[in-house]
Formats: structure tokens, sequence, C-alpha cells
């Protein structure tokens, strides 16, 4: 209110000539004239929009989203293989010992350890066999001491899963006549990893798998082969083994050397399906059971 309206209404007031509605009219005159115009809040809306709404979104976005970055999984190198294959020959335990040390330290996981480096080095010593680049007992001593390995790593890759309180039971054999059965002791621990129960020890092996199956009751049976002339024997061995089963349903599943460049060679044994390292063989197995049993 102007002064000249303040002493205009005390005028009226003191004259006793003070009118209510003038009063009031001028009330709101007041408060119009105090009240921000439409100009004023809109210019106080950009000022709050400029000095605060905007520098916090700024420097939120600025700061790092805690989101977790995907681990790359570290493999095994041509380098690492080539470098594995002398030690585990030598005359000591140091070498190999130590690059096992220096893996783990690299962050190499267990089944990287197992598939990437332990199966190839396998089959690479059975090729430097049979080609005379070694000797039988020297082959035998590195398998002997990659089994010490997988014994040494395998509490550590047990720990990797929670089993299964209804783990199935699998049946690993290798065909008549393999000298080596390293390969499958490798699947026999990715299928310990996935909650199978495994059976398949030395005293096993040199049972009668028709009887054992007979009196025994599997989901499963693996049987292994290393070269060309097993394939003979599992088309009647897998017959042989799969009728007297307690399982009706057993599903078969062959592996080794022999499926690995030909899988096509398992239904032409006789057998349900192949897989090609140790991590799919659990998986595989799985697969086939469902499928045979849903054709029941």
């Amino acid at each position: 209110m102007d002064r000249l309206n303040q002493a205009s209404l005390i005028d009226e007031r003191a004259s006793g000539h003070c009118d209510p509605s003038a009063i009031e009219a001028q009330a709101i005159v007041s408060a119009a004239q105090s009240a921000p115009s439409p100009q004023e809040r809109l210019a106080r809306i950009v000022r709050t929009i400029e000095q605060d709404i905007i520098p916090r979104l700024v420097r939120a976005h600025r700061e790092p989203v805690a989101v977790p970055a995907a681990v790359p999984e570290l493999r095994i190198t041509d380098q690492d293989l080539q470098q594995f294959l002398p030690l585990i020959l030598a005359p000591d335990d140091a070498g190999w010992q130590g690059m096992l040390e220096r893996l783990l330290t690299r962050g190499i996981g267990v089944d990287e350890i197992y598939l990437g480096l332990l199966t190839p080095a396998a089959r690479e010593l059975g090729r430097m066999w049979e080609s005379d680049l070694c000797a039988f007992t020297d082959v035998t001593v590195a398998l002997g001491r990659m089994q010490r390995i997988m014994r040494t790593l395998s509490p550590a890759f047990g720990r990797e899963v929670d089993h299964p309180a209804d783990g199935r039971r699998v049946l690993l054999l290798p065909a008549p006549g393999e000298q080596h059965t390293f390969g499958l002791s490798i699947v026999a621990e990715f299928f310990r990893r996935a909650g199978w129960e495994v059976v398949g020890d030395t005293e096993v092996r040199a049972a009668d798998p028709a009887a054992l199956v007979r009196r025994e009751w599997f989901d499963v049976i693996g049987i292994s082969a290393g070269i060309e002339s097993r394939l003979d024997w599992l088309k009647s061995g897998i017959a042989a083994v799969r009728n007297p089963s307690r399982n009706r349903a057993i599903g078969v599943m062959v592996g080794g050397p022999v499926f690995v460049a030909h899988p096509e060679r398992a239904l032409e044994v006789g057998a349900d399906g192949t897989a090609v390292d140790g991590r799919q063989a659990p998986v595989m197995a799985e697969q086939l059971l469902e499928q045979r049993l849903r054709r029941l």
C-alpha cells in the first residue's frame, strides 16, 4: 500500500467515515500488489532449476553407478599347454607343481584346468606314445601326476556348486582293452560337480557290467573308447549292458577321441548320444534321460 492510500485510510478512520467495503477492497489491492507476478514466479522456477535441480542431476550423472562388472573368464593358452607337457614328463615334480600354483594365482578356474590343460595334455601324451616320441612308462608316470593334480583340485571343484538332494547315479566304464582312462576321470569329476553319484572305480571296472546293472540301479551308463578298434565291441557291448538293466529307461552315452571328431558314431554303435567334453557330459546325460522317460 502506497503512502497516499495509507494516509487516506487513516483520515477516513479518524473521521469515522471508514467504509468496510473500501477497507476490504484496499486489502485485496495490497495483497495483489505484494504477490509475485506470473513473470516473477516463472523466474523463481527457472532459478530453482538452474541452481538446484540441474546441478543435482549433473552430480548424479558423474557418479559411477554400482553395476557389477562382468568378469572375463580366464583361459589356458597354447603357451601354457606347451610349457606344461615337458614339466609333467620331467624327472621331478617341482616344475609342474610350480606351474599349477601360478595358474591358480593367475585366476584360472578349476574347470578350465581340467578341460583346457589336463584333457589336451593327456590327449597329446597318447599321441606322443603312439608316435614313439615317449615311452609307455613315461606316459604312465605323467598321467599319474595329473591324477594327483585332480585329487588336489577336486575339493575346490566340488565347493563351487550345491549338490541337489535327488542326485542321479551314473556308471562310468572304459571299453575293454583301454590302457589309459584319465579322460574318464575328468568326466567323473564333472558328474560329481553336477550332483551325480559316480560309480566306476577300479574294482567296478573289473566286474561284469551286465551283472552290475542287473544288481544296481543306474540312470546313465557312460563308456569311453579311445581308438576305432573298440567300435565293434561297443555295438554288441552296449546291447549286452542295456538289456539286463534294472532301469528300463537307462541312458547310454559314449565318449573319447573316436567320437569327438565323429559324434554320429554314437548312434551307429547303439548309444543314445555323446558329449564333446566333461563339462557337457552331465548336461547331455540329463537330456537323454528326460527323452527316454518321455518315451516310456
